[in-house]
């Protein structure tokens, strides 16, 4: 097994899922809540796992927040099953590392308010402001590790510039910087004029599918683009253009001077988003000198649903437990 420096670039050749890095794994079943975060009036759905029910007067366990991307919902993102296949939940992962593990739906996503939001980026970070002072509230912990995937990683990325006191750790997952040469932003420029129009997109069966496909087919096992859209597709073939048209027209949105938690960059081996040089250009202007930048081999933009899925769980749990 490979490990991971304390700083540095990290070419994830041979990361494979391990025991837990934090010691021996909790004892017990894994506790689900839910909670309601508000913003003025829009109402936020948040999600809570951990092994045993918070009960009075126990220790606060360390916080791992993770943050949703453009398409798809916190719990599809981070809490599927997928009948007859191994674990997909990172949230279980997660919570049997030791973690009080939580998620939340932005504004215009799964259980959270409908409203003429576009749900940019700007607004995704303001969800995660009040969502994070719930967990204060919950928990008494005032700092999270923080993980976000895709323009998740902008929206964490901006609240850790706005909020630094409240980062313990801060993974990046697909990020993008300034998106220069990357081929799927070309793409997807084309539709700016509509972008800029609409509010919201189709989001139907073909184009959840097309997520685990777009960048290399065979990175991800092609049974759980169903599940996905079956689980996303009950709250709807629409979901908002916010964080398309930030990251095709308003890039960077992420001042990397700006950012002081440490800092984990992850980017698959096939990501058609991010590219090496990107990133790269963000990892040099980092202030911490607390931070990797890891490639993940067999890899494409999703790395939370990729076959080799647990390489991403070690590189994080490697990060978040030095």
């Amino acid at each position: 097994m490979q490990k991971l420096s304390r700083r540095g670039i990290v070419t994830g050749a041979g990361l494979m899922a391990g025991g837990s890095l934090l010691g021996a794994e909790p004892a017990g079943k894994i506790w689900y809540g839910e909670y309601t975060a508000k913003k003025g009036s829009v109402s936020l759905a948040m999600y809570r796992k951990r092994v045993g029910a918070p009960t009075s007067g126990q220790p606060a366990l360390p916080i791992l927040f993770l943050v949703h991307g453009s398409s798809l919902s916190a719990r599809t993102s981070y809490d599927l099953t997928v009948p007859g296949r191994e674990e997909y939940s990172m949230m279980n992962v997660f919570a049997r590392h030791g973690y009080d593990v939580w998620t939340v739906d932005h504004e215009n996503y799964g259980k959270s308010s409908r409203t003429s939001s576009n749900s940019d980026i700007a607004s995704g970070a303001d969800d995660l402001k009040v969502a994070i002072d719930l967990i204060e509230r919950e928990t008494g912990r005032q700092k999270v590790h923080l993980f976000g995937e895709s323009s998740g990683g902008l929206r964490a990325g901006v609240y850790a510039m706005q909020h630094p006191e409240r980062i313990d750790r801060l993974v990046l997952a697909a990020f993008t910087y300034k998106g220069d040469a990357s081929p799927t932003l070309t793409k997807r420029a084309e539709q700016l004029p509509y972008y800029r129009t609409h509010n919201m997109r189709l989001r139907d069966r073909e184009m959840i599918r097309s997520i685990y496909t777009r960048d290399k087919a065979g990175t991800t096992d092609t049974a759980i683009a169903d599940v996905v859209a079956d689980a996303e597709l009950k709250f709807g073939d629409q979901v908002p253009t916010g964080t398309y048209l930030d990251m095709t027209a308003n890039l960077p949105v992420v001042d990397p001077v700006k950012v002081l938690a440490p800092v984990l960059l992850l980017r698959g081996e096939y990501d058609g988003i991010a590219t090496v040089d990107d990133l790269m250009d963000f990892f040099k202007r980092l202030p911490s000198g607390d931070r990797q930048f890891v490639i993940l081999p067999g890899a494409a933009h999703s790395l939370i649903t990729n076959i080799n899925r647990q390489q991403t769980w070690h590189a994080v749990q490697s990060f978040l437990s030095l």
